[in-house]
């Protein structure tokens, strides 16, 4: 951060035109209040005020914004002439944000000016049983991506930012008990569960039928909803799903008798997160990283948010293998086409769970890539243009 701007010192023009074409139609901002700061490097900083549907630029004050976005001045001045600058600048690096991206990135959609359907756009969807976040960008044939554990709908950003301009609505939703979505204390919070509640947020939008893709424990409630609900899915894409163990679980009958309420007591230390985030997410750059590690303390320093993620932690841990109810002798019955993604150094998710898929879906396609536990993040050309062919290749009638 660069320092606050004095009292009489004029923001930047670029900062001003950005303001000017606030659009408080595209930005869910909880409670109605926010501060977003942008830092000019060399410059200055200057917070945008929120309150309601107004927006004002203001000389940064003290105290820690909710969001904190910076570049440098020929940044700035790119972003406020190119509706489309803000997040190529995010994607590219010139662009850092922290904290709250759910704002960070809003703030972005509604300072671009873009006016026309399928534009970037964060709201808050209520289904039946809650109220989801979920950002969505493009018109066409409906994608629904499903974050990891302990992640958000900003972790699908670049998949929004790939397939949007190829024809696809692309939703990207905040799982139940993450991010800005309702966080049930006693949910069980199990695919099942997820799986559900996935339906819902289709009846909600409206949509008979979607794809799917999901990362990690997000891809796993995308086979549990396929299973279920096959009736309302497209294709499935699974990028390193948190498919049951096959090896022994040592830990498993203690886990079954510890409560995930226990997740309203201490969280875990920031070094300790900041140190589980890397290994996530490997092949990432340091600010995804660090967006990364804000995003997930964003639920987890909250009691909520907490015990929403051990119940489903604990669940992945506890995913039966086998059996009449079984994961593996389930899976053969998936009648949806699915693709799965693979990060050859993912130390999550090892590779080799391919040779178990193709056992049980034999017609299943896929893909090993040279990257970790975050495809999307961490390999996005290749992804997204597998998606790309997948989704072509069975469009949603």
């Amino acid at each position: 951060m660069t320092g606050p701007a004095t009292a009489t010192a004029p923001a930047p023009a670029s900062l001003s035109t950005l303001i000017e074409r606030y659009d408080p139609g595209v930005i869910d901002v909880p409670g109605g209040k926010a501060r977003i700061r942008l830092a000019v490097s060399g410059v200055g900083d200057w917070d945008v005020v929120i309150a309601g549907s107004k927006a004002r630029l203001r000389p940064a004050s003290g105290g820690a914004p909710d969001a904190l976005l910076t570049a440098d001045r020929a940044t700035w001045g790119r972003i406020a002439r190119d509706v489309r600058g803000g997040m190529g600048a995010f994607q590219r690096g010139k662009l850092v944000m922290r904290h709250n991206l759910h704002l960070g990135v809003g703030l972005l959609a509604a300072t671009s000016g873009v006016t026309e359907p399928g534009r970037l756009r964060f709201h808050s969807v209520r289904t039946k049983t809650g109220s989801l976040s979920v950002v969505e960008a493009g018109v066409g044939e409906p994608v629904v991506a499903l974050h990891g554990l302990g992640g958000t709908k900003a972790s699908f950003l670049p998949t929004l930012a790939a397939l949007a301009p190829s024809g696809y609505r692309v939703v990207a939703v905040d799982l139940p008990g993450f991010g800005e979505s309702d966080k049930p204390i006693r949910a069980p919070y199990d695919a099942a569960w997820f799986g559900r509640r996935v339906v819902d947020l289709l009846d909600a939008l409206e949509l008979d039928r979607a794809h799917l893709v999901g990362n990690s424990m997000g891809g796993r409630i995308a086979l549990e909803t396929g299973l279920n609900a096959f009736d309302r899915v497209g294709g499935v894409v699974l990028l390193c799903p948190a498919v049951a163990w096959l090896r022994e679980r040592p830990w498993a009958p203690f886990l079954r008798l510890v409560r995930p309420e226990l997740g309203l007591l201490q969280p875990t230390p920031r070094p300790v997160v900041e140190g589980i985030v890397r290994r996530l997410i490997p092949g990432a750059t340091d600010d995804w990283a660090a967006a990364g590690v804000d995003e997930f303390l964003r639920s987890y320093l909250t009691p909520r948010g907490r015990a929403a993620f051990y119940a489903a932690a604990r669940n992945i841990y506890l995913d039966e293998p086998g059996g009449e109810n079984g994961f593996w002798p389930r899976l053969g019955g998936l009648e949806c086409d699915s693709m799965f993604i693979w990060g050859k150094n993912d130390g999550l998710v090892p590779a080799s769970f391919r040779k178990h898929v193709e056992k049980v879906l034999p017609a299943a396609r896929h893909y090993v890539l040279d990257c970790g536990h975050v495809p999307q993040l961490e390999a996005p050309r290749e992804t997204h243009g597998a998606m790309r062919e997948f989704f072509a290749e069975r469009p949603i009638r």
